[in-house]
């Protein structure tokens, strides 16, 4: 069968999981013959089905397989003082100056703060990245902030309780408490919150400014070693993940 028939007729779901790099065809085969793939909610047992890469949801195991795909899917760690943007009127470095390395167009996934260092996503996937920027799907978002002064237990809880900001409540899914030091206290946040500096609003208006604030996570993507300036393309089970959780 040619190219063209292949992508006119679907492609055999074997190949699809070979391309995936979750096995051989062979061993590929073995899954489906063994009731471990699923298509679209359903357990697919005949070697000849054929699929939609673009289009078809893949499991194996439960897990969401994210076939070969047209779009880029990237992480950067955003050095601080970069700006979130493709093009700062201003002349101040951005988001262009590290992804003109890959020759390709994309854009970032919602914003970073251009003190604040860490994670962001970039994609030319408008639809993935209109619904992991959109509030409904509730991304978690989870920093590491460096904050003046001792936060005590009673603050920690009154934190985790939220507070209304100017545009709105603001409710942490979790905070905790990583280290103490001698004017500072070092705190991991997480939220699914997506609005302008809120993080550090939230901070100050609990009278625990925050000196130094980096994104660690976006959901399941974890930052890890990837250091300040330095890219790399998301893993299969991260981009299935994020997937699922935005329901495509």
């Amino acid at each position: 069968m040619s190219e063209t028939e292949d992508q006119t007729e679907g492609i055999r779901l074997q190949k699809v999981l070979a391309q995936a790099g979750i096995a051989s065809r062979r061993a590929s085969e073995e899954l489906i013959a063994d009731g471990r793939v699923e298509v679209n909610g359903r357990v697919v047992t005949e070697q000849g089905r054929r699929v939609d890469p673009e289009t078809d949801e893949i499991r194996v195991d439960g897990s969401r397989i994210p076939t070969a795909r047209r779009h880029m899917y990237t992480v950067l760690n955003k050095p601080r003082g970069v700006v979130s943007s493709m093009e700062d009127q201003e002349g101040r470095e951005d988001l262009t100056d590290y992804i003109d390395r890959r020759n390709v167009r994309l854009f970032h996934v919602g914003r970073l703060d251009t003190e604040t260092e860490g994670l962001i996503i970039l994609t030319n996937d408008g639809e993935f990245a209109h619904r992991l920027a959109h509030p409904s799907y509730e991304v978690p978002k989870t920093y590491v902030a460096q904050v003046l002064g001792h936060v005590t237990p009673h603050t920690l809880k009154r934190i985790q309780k939220g507070i209304t900001l100017e545009d709105g409540p603001v409710r942490p899914d979790k905070v905790k408490v990583m280290q103490t030091m001698a004017d500072a206290t070092l705190l991991q946040i997480t939220l699914h919150e997506g609005r302008n500096r809120v993080v550090r609003r939230m901070m100050e208006a609990f009278g625990h400014p925050v000196q130094k604030l980096t994104r660690i996570a976006i959901g399941p993507v974890r930052l890890g070693r990837l250091q300040p300036g330095e890219m790399r393309d998301l893993t299969g089970e991260e981009l299935g993940k994020l997937l699922d959780l935005v329901g495509m």
